[in-house]
């Protein structure tokens, strides 16, 4: 029985384990599957950081995952640079709150309040210093006074200091004057009666020192040095090193096209330890331009801080290069003592990595981009492995401080006490494909209808936009003191300080404010509002990158 038994129930062991194993391997399949499903939807809804807002890290990370098949399309409503990334040193950020503690004015036992206003009495600066702290403090910070000097009447003094906006995240200075009217106070103190708006104190303008040129062509600013910088002597040039980019397919190419390739270029030159050879003139392209067509020889220093950039990184510009170099490099004439010609090695393409030309000694590294598009593209060189190795130094670049003085005048016309609306339409809102929500979102009715529900009834409220009809904002009026870029053109009018100082950059020619310059200026204004009302966040459904892309 026992045997019998046993032969019974042997079969229903191998059935047993066939169930067994089949239900692990439907557990796996299941969780392979969830897998799947979890893996697709983060692929589909992830979306990495907005590089403008991060850091110069994380630029470099978005916009080189953008640049898989050598293809560039970035964002260009706002333009943010290098004072919109990096920050302040500690010292400028406490400037102002030392700037008080640190003067002690003098009082006086007995005074005459009938007697004249003497505007060079320390208690007039006390008085200035004190209100335009009260008033000014959560916006600028005060960085030093000039003494201030008798205005148009009386009871007036007008007076300039410089400053820097809190919300700039560069060391940049800038400059004020106002008038005042004072009024005498208790223990030989002033308090001030009233204010002008934004540089009304002409009486305490710095004065431009005299020359022998028309007023037309002084330069106010002389903080701006726009000088380029020389090579030296024969030994110097030779002594040196250099790394020097010829004009590739970028040229013409959009300015954040221009941008990725340019800083490629400077980072490959420090990795190197070498002077990057710099072209001055920039090629403008058609989107940025009254006739849609690309503009040449435009000035570096029209858009960037040139000092900055040479205070930031070891450049020289190009005509100069070439120059001594043609000079320097021919045989010398009979009875002179010959130095050798100067050593070049020739790169005629980008594969030849950085980290394979560390170690060359010869004087000048010459990079030749001769091929077809995109293999002539500069930022081709920063691919690859040669991404671990070069670093794009993003704090380099600061907008020029000629389009950040507009910046100033525009924010100190609002009493630096404004909100911002940033409205992205032209291309975006004609593409019902990508956008087919952006246009009507964007619509007055609607731009009404959100906007009163975020931004409090008659602030100044300036609109940051590529709208270009000027009265497509009017129903906001009824609501906000509305400010646009246009109401301020005056700022580069030919009376302006930014026509007078370009214009010597130009060789005596004006110079058109661009589109860029707008859309430069536009991105600072609203950078340093109390309150920012964006499209893609809070006003339109689309996503800022089209369909499917939040």
């Amino acid at each position: 029985m026992k045997e019998v038994g046993a032969r019974g129930t042997s079969p229903e062991l191998p059935a047993t384990g066939q169930q067994v194993v089949k239900v692990i391997g439907n557990l796996c399949f299941s969780i392979f599957v969830v897998s799947v499903l979890v893996f697709s939807v983060i692929a589909v809804t992830y979306q990495p950081p907005d590089p403008w807002f991060q850091t110069s890290k994380a630029i470099t990370k978005s916009l080189s995952a953008t640049l898989p098949n050598s293809t560039f399309a970035t964002d260009d409503s706002l333009l943010p640079t290098g004072e919109d990334l990096v920050a302040s040193p500690p010292s400028a950020a406490n400037a102002g709150a030392a700037l008080l503690d640190n003067n002690s004015f003098p009082t006086f036992s007995a005074c005459d309040p009938n007697a004249p206003l003497n505007c060079s009495n320390p208690a007039v600066l006390a008085a200035i210093q004190r209100f335009n702290s009260k008033i000014f403090r959560k916006s600028i910070i005060f960085i030093s006074y000039d003494t201030p000097v008798n205005g148009s009447n009386p009871d007036e003094c007008d007076a300039a200091w410089r400053f820097r906006n809190r919300l700039e995240k560069s060391w940049r200075r800038y400059r004020d004057y106002r008038r005042f009217r004072l009024a005498p106070a208790e223990n030989c103190t002033f308090e001030v009666v009233r204010a002008g708006k934004f540089r009304s104190g002409t009486n305490a303008a710095r004065r431009p020192r005299r020359a022998t040129s028309p007023p037309a062509v002084q330069i106010p600013d002389l903080d701006i040095n726009d000088t380029i910088p020389t090579v030296g002597s024969e030994s110097e040039f030779r002594k040196g090193r250099y790394l020097y980019y010829t004009r590739g397919g970028d040229y013409c190419k959009s300015m954040n096209h221009y941008l990725w390739s340019f800083l490629c270029g400077l980072g490959e030159a420090k990795f190197l330890n070498r002077t990057f050879v710099m072209d001055l003139s920039v090629c403008l392209a058609g989107s940025y331009t009254s006739t849609g067509e690309n503009e040449d020889g435009k000035d570096f220093r029209f858009y960037f801080d040139f000092e900055h950039l040479k205070e930031s990184a070891s450049v020289v510009e190009e005509a100069d290069f070439r120059r001594d170099w043609r000079k320097w490099d021919r045989s010398s004439g009979k009875g002179q003592k010959s130095n050798g010609r100067i050593s070049v090695r020739k790169v005629p393409t980008y594969k030849v990595t950085p980290m394979q030309l560390k170690k060359d000694k010869s004087t000048i590294v010459w990079r030749q981009f001769e091929g077809p598009e995109p293999e002539n593209y500069w930022y081709r060189v920063c691919e690859g492995r040669a991404s671990k190795y070069i670093q794009r130094p993003w704090h380099a670049i600061w907008k020029s401080k000629r389009l950040m003085n507009i910046v100033s005048e525009i924010a100190g016309k609002m009493d630096w006490d404004y909100d911002a609306l940033h409205v992205v339409r032209g291309e975006k809102a004609r593409n019902k494909e990508l956008w087919p929500n952006l246009d009507g979102d964007t619509s007055p009715e609607s731009l009404v209808e959100k906007v009163t529900k975020l931004v409090k009834s008659w602030r100044n409220l300036y609109i940051a936009t590529n709208e270009p009809f000027y009265n497509y904002f009017d129903k906001l009026r009824s609501y906000y003191n509305v400010h646009l870029l246009e109401d301020y053109n005056e700022m580069w009018s030919n009376k302006s300080e930014w026509y007078n100082e370009t214009m010597i950059l130009n060789g005596g020619r004006p110079v058109q404010f661009d589109g860029y310059m707008r859309v430069a200026v536009d991105t600072e204004v609203l950078y340093r509002a109390k309150m920012r009302v964006e499209t893609f966040n809070n006003l339109t459904r689309d996503c800022k990158d089209g369909i499917n892309t939040c």
